[in-house]
Order: C-alpha cells, then sequence, then structure tokens
C-alpha cells in the first residue's frame, strides 16, 4: 500500500469508529442522563469537573462549555485534588468525574475523599462495572467499545464520546434555564460571535458621513456629495427631508453607459427609489445579511422615512463580522 492509500485508510477508519461510538451513545441518553442533569441544575452551588491524563483535558473544555452556556463550573485536576485542590469544592457542589476506566488510582483516591463531603458525585465512565460506575450516585455512561489509532490504545473515540456527552450535558442544562441569545452575549462581548450577539447598526453609523442630496441637486453636486463622504452612495430627500431614494456608485456608471451628455440631469433622474433600508437598532450581523442577499455594499439607516445615515460592508469587516 502506498503512502497516500494509507493515511487515507488510516483517516477515515478513525472516523468511522467514532461515528459509530457516537451512534452508541444515543442509547445512553437515558432516564440516568435525566438525573445527572437534573442534579446539577438543582445545585445551589457549581459543577467540579475533574479528571487525569486525556480526560482531564476534555474536563476542561467541559466545564468551558458549561460556563459558557450559563452554568457555574470549575475543572480540578484529580492528581491536585488528593494534593491539596480538593478544598475547590464547597458546600452545595456537584462534582463530575471524567475517566475511561474508572480505575486510576487518582480517581479511587478521590472519590471516597469527595463522597465524605457529601457533594453529589456524577461519573462519566465507559466501564458502569469499573470503581467509578459503582460509587458514582449518577451515571453518565460512554461507552467505548474501540478506540480509532490502529493499536486501539490512544484515546481517541473514548475522548470524542466523552466531549459529545458533555455537550449534551450543557446543551440540556442550557434549554433548562432557558438560555437566550441575549444571555450567550453576556458571557461572550469579545471577539466576532460576540459582536454578532450584540453589536446593533447604531453603533456604527453614527461614525461615518451622512451624504445627502436633493430630489432637485444637480448630478454633478450628487457625485462631489458623493466623493467627499467617500461611502459609494447618497441618500436622495425632498424638501420636507423625507427618504425617497439612494444614489449609489452602480447608479452612475449605468448613467455614463446610457448618456454622453449628463448637463441638465438631476439626483431624481438616476437615483434608486425605494432603497434598501435598515433600523438603527438592528443587529448588524442582520445589516450583513441583508447586504449579502441583496448583493449591495450599503445600507441607509432609517426609522420609517427618517434618513440616519448609512452603514457600509468594510465597517462591518472593521467589527470582525466577517
Amino acid at each position: 500500500m502506498n503512502t497516500e492509500s494509507l493515511i487515507i485508510k488510516t483517516a477515515r477508519r478513525t472516523l468511522e469508529i467514532e461515528k459509530d461510538t457516537l451512534d452508541g451513545l444515543l442509547n445512553c441518553i437515558d432516564r440516568h442522563f435525566v438525573a445527572a442533569v437534573q442534579v446539577i441544575f438543582e445545585a445551589p452551588g457549581r459543577l467540579v469537573v475533574t479528571g487525569i491524563g486525556k480526560s482531564a483535558l476534555i474536563g476542561q473544555k467541559v466545564a468551558a462549555t458549561l460556563n459558557s452556556t450559563g452554568t457555574p463550573a470549575l475543572f480540578m485536576h484529580a492528581a491536585d485534588a488528593i494534593h491539596g485542590d480538593l478544598g475547590m469544592v464547597q458546600k452545595g457542589d456537584a462534582v463530575l468525574c471524567l475517566s475511561k476506566s474508572g480505575e486510576t488510582p487518582e480517581i479511587k483516591v478521590l472519590l471516597p475523599l469527595v463522597k465524605s463531603m457529601g457533594a453529589p458525585l456524577i461519573g462519566m465512565v465507559a466501564n458502569p462495572g469499573s470503581y467509578l460506575g459503582r460509587h458514582a450516585d449518577y451515571l453518565l455512561h460512554t461507552p467505548c467499545p474501540q478506540e480509532a489509532d490502529p493499536n486501539n490504545l490512544a484515546p481517541t473515540a473514548s475522548t470524542t464520546a466523552q466531549v459529545a456527552m458533555g455537550d449534551a450535558l450543557a446543551t440540556a442544562l442550557l434549554a433548562l434555564r432557558g438560555f437566550t441569545p441575549t444571555d450567550f452575549a453576556q458571557f461572550h462581548p469579545g471577539g466576532s460571535l460576540g459582536k454578532q450577539l450584540y453589536l446593533r447598526v447604531a453603533d456604527i453609523y453614527p461614525h461615518n458621513e451622512k451624504p445627502k442630496v436633493y430630489l432637485n441637486d444637480s448630478i454633478q453636486q450628487s457625485i462631489l456629495e458623493m466623493t467627499t463622504k467617500r461611502l459609494g452612495a447618497t441618500a436622495v430627500l425632498d424638501q420636507e427631508n423625507r427618504l425617497c431614494g439612494v444614489i449609489t456608485d452602480g447608479d452612475l456608471r449605468r448613467m455614463l453607459e446610457k448618456r454622453r451628455e449628463i448637463d441638465g440631469l438631476q439626483a431624481k433622474d438616476i437615483m434608486t427609489p425605494s432603497p434598501k433600508t435598515i433600523s438603527k437598532e438592528a443587529l448588524a450581523v442582520k445589516a450583513l445579511e441583508r447586504m449579502r442577499r441583496h448583493s449591495i455594499t450599503q445600507l441607509l439607516v432609517a426609522e420609517e422615512q427618517r434618513y440616519l445615515g448609512i452603514v457600509h460592508l468594510h465597517d462591518l469587516i472593521r467589527e470582525g463580522l466577517i
């Protein structure tokens, strides 16, 4: 077998094994899972997630996902716990312990200590008959008939199962809490994800120029307004300052293609009536969706027929929404 074939065969085999593992996990969303979710939901304190080795790494991810979706959680390494960090577990906390085998020495030392503190113990384990499986108050079964590596040794399919079960736990708790996009934004104020959830058009357009001309203004005036304000468009208003249309770079190009003489032309002659607009209270990501849908690069910000300004595609790029 050549190198390319070996790579493809091994990678596909890995994904097939992990897919089968996830398929098997569906049967583990049962009354035991429900009980574990309820005890976490009802706990007055936090969920302390613990594990060792690769399970510790997965535990950190699970704790992070829980925190970001409204369930207070922290990670405590099992080895550190039996050397002083057990004080992280406070009254009212629940403990989630991750382990594939459920038989590691650190886990065997830790569990009696956790139980003596009165904290509800949830075990996420591949082997329900293991030490962890037998001593846990609540069981999250993550069966793993076979690891995905060719030697059936490296934690691969087993850690995939743990990640997926952790996500199922977090989303079930999210649903119970009625966690909304607004709540999510409070925990993710930075980066493009946060901005998609809280950044509004009103946060952007006031920083731009506000190009405008009137229906009877000349084409020359319209071009001057567009070039000096540098937004590639200008609003067209009537004498009562009501929004009537828009002139864009595209409108100018189409005018020049059709006419050699432009003297005497007015803004109303080349404007696009009923321009695409957006409310200042709309999320900025909605402005981006509308621009993409209509293949345009700017939107007029307006309330009814009152023109407020322009939001440009470059503004959204600058904010990291693209």
